[in-house]
């Protein structure tokens, strides 16, 4: 007999963390550029009829509802949300796609240009929603609203925030996340498609790893496990995907560093700075984090304890360890648990 908890942990990717009910993490920016403008969505490129609608015209249109599970890179998901809005194909049908289209790429109103592709078949076949509902109420501006396209099956940075613009387009360009942080292009969370090729060489990070300083160096995916990094100078490295696992750290400077799905396995972070530090989606299982400070960090997704083969892994913890409560209260309510039963 199937139980409903082992129905849902069959639906959560590897790697990942179901969030507790009624909680939706809020990732990157919060506000859209310009946020008091009028909102419309314009639809061009490769299309014979490009066409403009403001918000209440794509309300509108005919609307599909498709409840779905959402997965993000930073290792949460969450089941069963239901999504309301008007069907890619749909629009596309009413541009009128020219023959040598092959790509669709989304564009938000951001600060920072967000936008995201797909291969435009993948785009269909996975049934694109151009939304402006969620569960029944408008989606909140911080999840992306007004509009927002949602796609079923990849991991959540394929559906932009703050939907502005798609664009039909005959060779592929990657959108800021891909090209700017090393996603992966196809995002498929049940292949752990995360991230695309490390930034640099074995050659060139042995050499690193030997200087101690990693200082303000984009180092993606670097492999600095088993190590003794002692001391380590990681002032705000981009160090996402990094394997410190089992690695000596103690009294290492992560100051305003990105290690976004880091694994510290087993690692020596005893006494380390972690101050500011963005540590969404870390794995800090079986590590020394005793004396450790995480003063402003971020930690949606991370891990401190996981289990392995039946045997919980925990990290160490204890009252030397800096955990401001703003700082672990958007932990996953086992982590939580976990960390604060580790500070009693």
């Amino acid at each position: 007999m199937t139980t409903i908890r082992d129905d849902c942990e069959n639906r959560i990717p590897p790697g990942q963390q179901l969030v507790a009910p009624g909680k939706w993490p809020v990732i990157g920016e919060r506000l859209p550029a310009d946020p008091n403008k009028p909102w419309s969505l314009q639809i061009n490129g490769e299309v014979g009829n490009p066409f403009s609608l403001s918000l209440e015209e794509l309300r509108s249109l005919p609307q599909t509802k498709r409840t779905m599970d959402i997965h993000c890179v930073t290792r949460w998901s969450m089941l069963d949300m239901t999504f309301s809005g008007v069907l890619l194909e749909d629009l596309l049908t009413k541009a009128g796609v020219k023959s040598n289209a092959r790509f669709v790429s989304f564009l938000a109103r951001s600060k920072q240009n967000h936008a995201t592709s797909l291969d435009l078949e993948t785009a269909i076949d996975l049934k694109t929603l151009i939304a402006t509902e969620v569960n029944g109420e408008p989606i909140d501006i911080s999840h992306g609203g007004p509009i927002r396209n949602i796609v079923e099956m990849r991991y959540f940075y394929k559906s932009v925030k703050w939907l502005e613009k798609i664009e039909l387009l005959t060779e592929d360009r990657l959108g800021f996340w891909e090209a700017e942080s090393g996603y992966h292009n196809q995002a498929d969370p049940w292949k752990e498609q995360r991230y695309m090729a490390p930034t640099i060489d074995r050659r060139t990070s042995l050499k690193l790893i030997e200087t101690r300083n990693f200082s303000n160096q984009n180092l993606r995916s670097i492999d600095a496990s088993q190590r003794n990094l002692a001391r380590l100078n990681a002032i705000e490295a981009s160090l996402r995907d990094a394997d410190f696992s089992g690695t000596d750290l103690s009294g290492a400077d992560f100051t305003n560093a990105n290690l976004s799905n880091a694994h510290f396995h087993n690692a020596n972070l005893s006494n380390a700075i972690l101050v500011d530090a963005d540590l969404e989606g870390a794995d800090f299982s079986g590590a020394d984090l005793r004396g450790a400070n995480f003063s402003g960090a971020s930690l949606i997704g991370a891990s401190f304890f996981t289990r392995r083969q039946g045997i919980i892994v925990g990290a160490k913890i204890d009252r030397t360890t800096q955990f401001p409560p703003s700082v672990i209260a958007p932990l996953f309510s086992e982590q939580l648990h976990y960390v604060n039963n580790a500070l009693e």
